[in-house]
């Protein structure tokens, strides 16, 4: 489980760009249209409902209004059966002679009264007269069609009785007393009463085929809408798909109880199981209730297919996310990654030179700029691996250099004893300094020394020197105060004095003076050496390097510009950055 937890953790880790962009990419499009979806479909389903319901009421109102044309048409057709005097002699005489059958004879009048009926009332079937309790005549005169059975006993002729002349119109059924059909019909039954009176001397039936109510619905019927017709009762007169009664409805009783007991609303409610929504209102005429039944399903599928829509567009996004998020993890960060992996492997000091991309673009040339990189850091580092090693090579020679002079110090105090031994003191000490000259040099390893330290080691290069000299020779310094702590070359004074003794006193026969003038000039201390004879006692100032000869003009550098001067003797200068204040040194014999 930890695992598994842990799997999903580094997915969701948004370190990377592709899955950056997969995030935004998400919450900006995916999302948004996901609810977008939501919201239009709730939008949409609830102007469809509204709609649906708008229609449906202006439908059934203009349904019930064709019905109520259609049924007052029908009315009017049996109504002239009151003013027809023919027939109503036809039925007196009948009346009168009970034992005789007069149909035969009165024929041609009933039959001139039924074709003014068909003409009026279209889609007619039959015509049935009755005299008192039994038939008297029906449309083909085919009286085997008929059961010759007393009808007082009927439900339909006790409620035509009882409406004493007002029309009475059935419901779907199947015809009354005929035994020869089983197509169902509607009929309307009236009285007729004798002209002026209430005397009633017969009834007329007329069975109507369904043909016209399917003509006047058909209009508005389709797979979507589903009508029903009730009367006041209950009693069913029309359904769109055949059924008659509670159970064919496929009403619930509480639901048609509703709609009994109301003129006219909607509402939702189940119809064979599915959600559907109701609504019906009340003919004034008939009083029959018309009922418009559509499942809520169809009434809302354009907008389910809307959301349909929006949401396959929305995960079509969030598939481009994912190919957009595919095709950026394989083109850049994946290259990135392994860039990365390689930096830091050039970081820790692994330098991988197969970084190579066949790639035109910006990371072609970051890989192969980087490979280079490598390759150029790879080379530095043999180069310095050479370097160093040289470096230990130098270091090995200085320190060779340092232990000949330390053995050569140790040989000299050897000779120093032994000219000791052998009283020769002058000897003896001549060896002493020049083994603390090297001694000195041995101990000191800096670049940058005081001015202290150089003085020491030139004393010392100067009191030998005087031995080989003599008289020749006079050495002093004159220092001003601090001038001592003054940072110098190491070993940069003594190559002027060593050039004033080689060039200057050397070739000199007679006595000569040497001065040491150290002082500060534009922040640099300058050191100068001269050397001329006794007799001469002239300082030449200046900077720069002398030439050896007492006139000559050529000169050579130990540091800084060289320059000479005419007269005897050699001028030397060295110069070397100083921060302390000016100072001035002088030597004299």
């Amino acid at each position: 489980m930890s695992a598994l937890t842990g799997a999903i953790g580094r997915v969701l880790r948004l370190h990377q760009v592709n899955r950056q962009i997969l995030a935004l990419a998400l919450l900006l499009v995916t999302l948004p249209l996901v609810a977008m979806a939501g919201t239009v479909y709730y939008a949409a389903l609830q102007a469809a409902k509204h709609e649906y319901q708008n229609s449906s009421g202006l439908l059934l109102n203009n349904l019930r209004f064709n019905i109520d044309q259609y049924l007052q048409s029908i009315e009017k057709g049996t109504y002239s059966a009151q003013l027809d005097a023919q027939l109503q002699g036809a039925l007196e005489q009948s009346a009168a002679h009970p034992e005789e059958d007069r149909s035969l004879l009165y024929r041609p009048v009933i039959e001139q009264f039924i074709s003014t009926i068909e003409m009026t009332i279209k889609n007619v079937d039959s015509v049935q007269i009755y005299a008192g309790q039994r038939i008297f005549y029906s449309a083909d005169f085919n009286r085997s069609s008929y059961s010759d059975t007393d009808v007082s006993g009927e439900e339909w002729h006790r409620r035509t009785l009882a409406a004493k002349g007002a029309p009475v119109i059935f419901g779907t059924h199947r015809p009354f007393l005929r035994t020869d059909t089983t197509a169902e019909v509607i009929s309307i039954a009236r009285v007729i009463n004798k002209t002026g009176t209430k005397t009633p001397l017969g009834l007329i039936l007329v069975d109507i085929r369904l043909d016209s109510l399917r003509e006047i619905l058909s209009l508005s019927e389709n797979s979507d809408r589903r009508f029903l017709i009730v009367d006041g009762e209950g009693g069913f007169v029309y359904a769109s798909d055949g059924a008659a009664g509670r159970q064919g409805s496929g009403m619930e009783a509480v639901d048609l109880d509703r709609v009994l007991g109301q003129a006219s609303g909607d509402f939702y409610a189940p119809v064979s199981g599915r959600d559907s929504y109701l609504n019906f209102v009340t003919s004034p005429y008939s009083g029959w209730k018309v009922i418009q039944s559509i499942e809520e399903y169809r009434m809302t599928q354009d907008a389910k297919q809307l959301r349909l829509l929006l949401l396959g567009f929305a995960f079509a996004t969030a598939g481009a996310a994912l190919l957009f998020h595919y095709l950026l993890s394989e083109r850049v960060t994946k290259p990135i990654i392994v860039l990365s992996r390689h930096v830091r492997a050039v970081g820790v000091g692994k330098l991988p030179t197969d970084l190579r991309s066949d790639r035109k673009d910006e990371l072609g040339v970051l890989y192969n700029g980087i490979r280079r990189m490598a390759e150029d850091l790879q080379a530095q580092v043999e180069h310095s691996s050479t370097m160093l090693a040289r470096q230990k090579m130098a270091q090995y020679g200085a320190l060779k250099s340092q232990i000949n002079p330390h053995f050569l110090a140790n040989a000299l105090e050897s000779i120093q004893m032994q000219a000791i031994v052998a009283r020769q003191r002058g000897i003896a000490e001549t060896i002493g300094m020049l083994g603390r000259l090297f001694r000195l040099h041995i101990q000191t390893g800096k670049e940058i020394v005081p001015l202290r330290e150089e003085l020491q080691h030139i004393r010392l290069y100067v009191q030998i020197q005087q031995m080989r000299f003599g008289g020749r020779i006079a050495y002093t310094e004159r220092l001003a105060p601090g001038a001592e702590d003054a940072a110098v070359l190491h070993f940069s004074l003594q190559p002027l004095i060593e050039n004033a003794f080689i060039h200057g006193l050397e070739p000199l026969s007679r006595a000569g003076w040497r001065s040491r003038r150290p002082s500060e000039t534009e922040r640099c201390v300058s050191s100068s050496a001269t050397t001329e004879p006794a007799w001469s006692r002239r300082s030449w100032p200046g900077r720069g390097s002398g030439s050896s000869g007492r006139r000559s003009r050529s000169a050579w550098s130990i540091s800084g510009c060289p320059t000479s001067r005419t007269g005897s003797g050699t001028i030397s200068a060295t110069a070397t950055a100083w921060r302390s204040r000016a100072l001035r040194a002088r030597a004299r014999p």
